[in-house]
């Protein structure tokens, strides 16, 4: 077990969106596993989930991205 806990250090002018609290942080104050980012600015960060929202959808409608056979059935099971 480590002595000394090693803290991330944030960097002013780097934004991120807390999944876990739900609200804007300047540096990363909780684990990578629990936020989005860094971006550019405060208002970037507070459309976090919008932009990931309309991210995963594009992905979803995106025709390279999914296994059509030549029946354009999907490969999912």
């Amino acid at each position: 077990m480590a002595l000394f806990k090693k803290r991330t250090e944030g960097k002013p002018g780097e934004w991120y969106y807390c999944l876990e609290h739900r609200k804007v942080e300047e540096g990363p104050e909780c684990p990578a596993k629990d936020r989005f980012g860094p971006y550019a600015s405060r208002t970037e960060a507070e459309h976090a989930m919008q932009t990931a929202q309309e991210r995963n959808l594009e992905w979803e409608n995106d025709p390279k991205w999914h296994d059509t056979g030549a029946s354009g059935e999907t490969g999912k099971g």
